[in-house]
């Protein structure tokens, strides 16, 4: 019997047609195909269908099939520019097929019979997606047929029995066909793919993103979802909250372990507060009312304007209706406080007619009804709340994720000969809004995949080479300060407004796609691109002999030195010297001691904007096509700095903090030299090494451990790889280090630094 169940017959299978559901979230058609398989066997595939969700094959396929065969067909989505979409699939066992249709067969007087089927669809979350319509013509005579239909009864009893009787023959069937008993199928947009060396790894459509982790079902009360724009986020049904981040049940129990913690520390803070504040309150009135006018039930009122509430918890607070602020601390109390310290210097006390007690500010020439001194009592004593960098930080990210199109990328391909050159004329051509979608980086002659590594490089290459002061765009603010500000001379280019436009596009990419540049400008720059106002102490940094000479006029009579100055004065541009009045008639305006205050400022304001000014309002145009200048008003000059340079100091001890291992242990001896060897080269190199297996030598904000791969957070690692003779490799996408077991320090040490100052370019992930 096992000889007749096993036993091959030909049968010709015409795949006509399909139906198919276009899936959410594509804007284009792509080209369907499908897919034949038989008891796992290498596949027959189909032509692809030219754009359209209704693809007509008419492909037939000869099969050699057994009683027991099962015939799986999917359906792919095949894309020019990206990996194949898979679609759906459907299993027909062949047995049951002829069971179905055995009467009607064996009724048939001809020599070939036909069963028509109509197969729907499932993706991996057993959605309909479709179906596809299929013609099976079996045999040539009939002895086939009765081949075929012989023993189907004690075929399928068997097959009954098993299934019910042996669950580990199931088991084993299912490992034949590439399964595993522990594994569950794969999330939906989920596909698993094989390095080069032969490692597994898993890459989600949705998101775009690879992961070395199998992807794990959602905890119970969790649903997928997608958004207007096509992007995956996740609800939690328990809490009815949404999270863009795909939960695991380990990050929920130890969210919900924190969300216990910190509910703890909230009811211990408050009851700290209200012993804190119960004696002062108690003193000055008793807190069992509530007055809705402001009044109390003690001898002293509150202060005009001055309220006391009661929240639900039985605390008091006070509002303050002038200025709208509220506070804990009862107002009475900082009166009596303030009127034991001294006016502020420049302040004096006074009473009107009606004997109202008022005070003036003489260095305003202002007066106010409020003590000056409560203010400082408050200052005092309270608890200041300023937003952090990380809160700035994270409401600009929220402010570009939102512009930010998730659909779709720009492909960028450049030649690292002419990076520049390359970037410019692409850069320009594309329409403002289509550079906020995800940047496709290809070098040309390098074949590679960007997930964020490739982007990296780029934004540091093109940076190096555009604030190049070989270029007459950038100047170095003097000898001693190498950042960089515009050159006044520029206008030599005749296109030099043009490439200022380009500039300000790349600087705001960089702050959108949340990447680095390779130099950065003078603070005074940053402060013109905030729109902050510039001060003398500003040009201390840039030109310290125009600060001094500006520093002598401010603090000399220039009339007993006996200098003449005018609201005028010379500057020289490529070998023209020319007169630029402060203001009209500055020519013939002498300056005294009592203008040369607005002398001092109207200097300091044309020494930032002398020559310059075309050239700056050329890159704002560029800039604020990407980057709106009111997304960056939380920031201050020093904090946009780090924003798009990052810092450069390198702590070895957070360096290796914040590694981690893949087929090395921290106590191996290669990983040893390997720390001794970042102890034992300059910063240089340093920053050389972390370019070579992150694509940039910049670090984030909080060092190392704020580092990005292509999943968010990534830290650096470390992969044992290959052979003693190999060089190591990075993958700048994963912030990964491959290297090779070496059996020395100097041959690990020749083998890095070679690696890191002789090659060029990347290989595929």
């Amino acid at each position: 019997m096992g000889t007749e169940q096993n036993r091959l017959h030909q049968l010709k299978l015409l795949l006509t047609n399909a139906k198919l559901k276009e899936p959410p979230g594509l804007f284009t058609k792509g080209d369907p195909y499908a897919e034949v398989t038989v008891d796992g066997q290498p596949p027959h595939r189909t032509d692809p269908a030219k754009g359209t969700w209704e693809p007509c094959w008419n492909h037939p396929f000869d099969l050699l099939v057994s009683k027991s065969s099962e015939i799986e067909i999917k359906v792919y989505i095949k894309y020019r520019f990206k990996n194949d979409l898979y679609l759906g699939s459907n299993t027909i066992n062949l047995a049951e097929l002829l069971r179905q249709n055995s009467s009607s067969l064996q009724r048939n007087s001809g020599n070939v019979w036909n069963i028509d089927k109509h197969l729907t669809l499932f993706d991996k979350s057993r959605n309909n997606v479709g179906a596809v319509f299929i013609t099976f013509t079996i045999g040539r005579d009939a002895n086939t047929l009765n081949s075929l239909l012989s023993s189907l009864q004690v075929a399928g009893t068997s097959a009954a029995g098993s299934s019910t009787s042996s669950p580990a023959a199931s088991r084993a069937h299912s490992q034949e066909n590439g399964g595993t008993e522990e594994e569950e199928p794969l999330p939906q947009g989920w596909e698993t793919k094989y390095d080069q060396n032969g490692r597994r790894y898993y890459v989600d459509h949705n998101s775009r993103t690879t992961s070395w982790s199998r992807p794990k079902p959602l905890p119970a009360g969790w649903e997928q979802r997608q958004d207007p724009r096509g992007r995956p986020y996740y609800v939690d049904h328990n809490t009815r909250t949404t999270t863009w981040q795909r939960p695991t049940t380990q990050n929920v129990a130890e969210f919900q372990s924190w969300r216990r913690q910190l509910s703890d520390n909230q009811e211990a803070n408050r009851a700290n507060l209200e012993n804190r504040y119960a004696n002062s309150s108690s003193d000055a009135e008793p807190t069992s009312g509530y007055s809705g006018t402001g009044s109390s039930s003690s001898e002293e009122p509150l202060p005009s304007g001055w309220e006391k509430r009661v929240m639900d918890n039985g605390r008091v607070y006070y509002v303050n209706h002038e200025t709208r602020t509220t506070q804990w601390e009862d107002p009475r109390v900082q009166i009596k406080k303030a009127s034991n310290l001294p006016l502020p210097p420049g302040w004096e006390e006074r009473y009107t007619a009606d004997g109202t007690k008022y005070f003036v500010d003489h260095n305003t020439r202002s007066t106010t009804f409020q003590d000056p001194r409560v203010a400082i009592s408050a200052t005092s004593s309270g608890i200041h709340y300023e937003r952090s960098y990380r809160w700035k930080f994270g409401q600009f990210r929220h402010l570009c994720s939102r512009a930010s199109l998730p659909t779709g990328h720009i492909k960028i391909t450049v030649s690292r000969n002419s990076v520049f050159e390359d970037s410019f004329n692409q850069i320009l051509n594309i329409p403002p809004q289509d550079l906020k979608r995800r940047l496709f980086i290809s070098f040309k002659g390098e074949e590679g995949l960007d997930y964020g590594g490739l982007a990296r490089e780029w934004f540091f290459l093109l940076s190096h080479e555009m604030l190049n002061p070989m270029y007459c765009l950038f100047e170095y603010a003097s000898k001693n300060n190498y950042s960089l500000q515009i050159n006044p001379a520029s206008p030599i280019n005749p296109h030099h407004l043009t490439y200022f436009k380009f500039v300000g596009r790349i600087i705001a990419l960089a702050l959108f796609h949340n990447k680095y540049i390779d130099k950065g400008f003078t603070l005074p720059f940053y402060k013109r691109i905030l729109d902050k106002p510039l001060t003398m102490l500003d040009l201390k940094s840039i030109d310290e002999d125009f600060y001094n000479s500006l520093k002598w006029v401010k603090e000399n009579d220039l009339e007993e030195c006996g200098l003449e100055l005018y609201f005028a004065h010379e500057f020289e541009v490529l070998g023209k010297v020319e007169i630029h009045e402060l203001k009209p008639g500055g020519e013939d305006i002498l300056v005294t001691e009592e203008n040369k205050e607005e002398y001092v400022n109207l200097m300091v304001s044309w020494r930032f904007t002398r020559g310059v000014e075309e050239q700056f309002k050329s890159f704002l145009e560029g800039f604020n096509e990407i980057v709106p200048i009111q997304w960056l008003q939380y920031f201050d000059e020093r904090e946009l700095e780090l924003i798009l340079v990052g810092i450069q100091d390198f702590d070895i001890n957070d360096w290796q903090e914040h590694t981690i291992y893949r087929n090395y242990r921290r106590s191996d001896k290669q990983i040893q030299w390997f720390w001794q060897f970042v102890c034992d080269i300059s910063d240089e190199q340093r920053s050389r090494l972390l370019q070579f297996v992150t694509g940039t030598c910049r670090l984030p904000i909080g060092g190392f451990c704020e580092l990005m791969g292509s999943n968010g957070a990534q830290k650096f690692c470390i992969e044992r790889v290959g052979k003693e003779n190999w060089l190591p490799r990075s993958h700048t996408c994963f912030n990964r280090l491959d290297l090779p077991p070496y059996r020395s320090y100097e041959q690990l040490k020749e083998k890095l630094l070679f690696a890191i100052e002789e090659t060029e370019g990347f290989g595929q992930e």
